[in-house]
């Protein structure tokens, strides 16, 4: 099973994974965990790191064709190998790079779910997306020591926020597979989410697959 968390810089994404991590080890559940892109094509590379610094492509069209081709060669090569050994979870995934595009690029972000999800060995059968407030988010990046990146201020994160939900619906529209939402506000919504997500995983996984 292939899990996506989505959301926001500060949603929660990071603290749910650690905790689906841990408590996927104590139950004996096989769960790796794997990022967002490849990083195997040097020309795909070079278009991701630019878009996430908030540097548009040429245009459109050369974005998401960038990140179509890391999405392959990340189902191939990595995604594959990770699953070959149990269940994966993965901190952004398809959703956050479209929405990475539709902030960029001139394009509704539905047109980049639609494109992105053809790459159908990287679709997640389960997609978390993490709904909590950006006035919180930025709150908690505020916390952090490190320098804000591209995305984290409050208008550009009100703006994803948005995006986040378009593209959700837009998911499941193109692919039939289910967008869980629910803000990550408080540690009842963590111990929510993560039992939730552990429900799925224990369906998921024979308990001969097991460690």
């Amino acid at each position: 099973m292939l899990l996506a968390l989505e959301g926001i810089a500060g949603a929660g994404k990071s603290t749910l994974r650690d905790r689906l991590l841990a408590a996927a080890a104590a139950e004996d559940i096989r769960l790796g965990h794997i990022g967002q892109f490849s990083w195997l094509s040097l020309g795909a590379t070079r278009t991701i790191v630019g878009l996430r610094a908030g540097r548009p492509a040429d245009s459109g069209e050369t974005a998401v064709a960038a990140v179509h081709r890391d999405l392959e060669l990340h189902a191939r090569h990595n995604l594959a190998a990770a699953l070959s050994m149990g269940a994966v979870v993965a901190d952004r995934l398809t959703l956050s790079t479209a929405c990475l595009l539709a902030l960029l690029h001139d394009r509704p972000v539905t047109d980049y779910v639609h494109r992105l999800s053809e790459v159908t060995a990287a679709r997640a059968e389960l997609t978390v997306l993490l709904t909590t407030p950006p006035g919180l988010c930025h709150t908690r990046l505020s916390r952090r020591a490190t320098s804000r990146r591209f995305g984290e201020d409050p208008p550009t994160a009100n703006r994803l926020a948005d995006l986040y939900e378009q593209a959700a619906i837009a998911w499941t529209e193109a692919t039939g597979l289910p967008v869980l939402r629910h803000p990550c506000t408080a540690a009842t919504d963590l111990d929510l989410l993560a039992a939730a997500c552990l429900d799925q995983l224990r369906q998921a996984t024979p308990h001969a697959a097991r460690i």
